[in-house]
């Protein structure tokens, strides 16, 4: 995943060049946190892009494809949480980006599962529609849940479901690697008046490691520093000949 050392490092030797001055990690913590969310959130802008290139007969094959790679980025936040109906209504859960499914709960019955997808509808015109239809009228085979601040699933005898989730970016444990619930920092200690990296006290992105680039300059617009491409390209090469 995208070290929170390399983007800073990165970022901090780019503003020296643009002359704009020392790059605090203090700095650097207000903004990582949110530049990560504004990479996070552009996916799926560019997911809605390439399904649309795909329909097109545009998009690259297999492996080049760029729907199969914003796929496997967006599952490393994928998640699935059971949830059970609370005054008429279903919460959601706290860390919730973008629903994916819902569906009941269920149960396996001689390796088969009852449980029954249902139709989510975010227009509540839409929904009002066919609450009123003799023939949509939902039943427990054929489920609608209305997503508004909360999720009301018809018919309200659905007491349980389960949701599956991209949930909101966090952090990752830099010395092992472990998902936390924490947002990205550069930890430090001062050593005669300068700041040394220290990995205990750091978060790392938990965006793969491939969006840096995207990470740095998110956080330069943020901070103020002028990055050219030619800069960036100067850094990609570099970061490929290291490997």
């Amino acid at each position: 995943m995208a070290s929170v050392y390399t983007v800073y490092s990165t970022l901090k030797d780019l503003a020296n060049k643009d002359e704009r001055g020392f790059v605090t990690p203090s700095t650097f913590n207000a903004f990582a946190a949110l530049a990560q969310q504004n990479v996070f959130n552009g996916l799926f802008s560019k997911n809605t892009l390439s399904a649309t290139t795909k329909s097109r007969g545009l998009d690259g094959h297999r492996d080049l494809a760029l729907s199969k790679q914003i796929r496997e980025d967006l599952s490393v936040f994928s998640k699935e949480s059971t949830i059970s109906q609370v005054d008429g209504v279903f919460n959601k859960p706290i860390d919730l980006a973008h629903i994916i499914s819902m569906k009941t709960f269920g149960t396996f019955i001689m390796g088969q599962t009852t449980s029954t997808p249902i139709d989510l509808i975010y227009d509540e015109l839409k929904a009002e529609y066919i609450l009123r239809s003799t023939l949509s009228r939902p039943t427990e085979t054929a489920p609608i849940g209305v997503v508004s601040s909360q999720i009301t699933v018809y018919p309200t005898s659905v007491k349980k479901v389960k949701l599956k989730y991209y949930k909101q970016p966090e952090g990752l444990n830099p010395t092992n690697g472990a998902k936390v619930a924490l947002t990205p920092r550069f930890g430090y200690t001062v050593v005669s008046n300068k700041e040394i990296y220290d990995a205990a006290t750091s978060v790392d992105f938990e965006l793969p490691e491939h969006y840096t680039p995207q990470l740095v300059m998110e956080l330069a617009k943020m901070i103020g520093v002028n990055i050219k491409d030619t800069d960036m390209f100067t850094y990609a090469s570099s970061e490929q000949t290291k490997q």
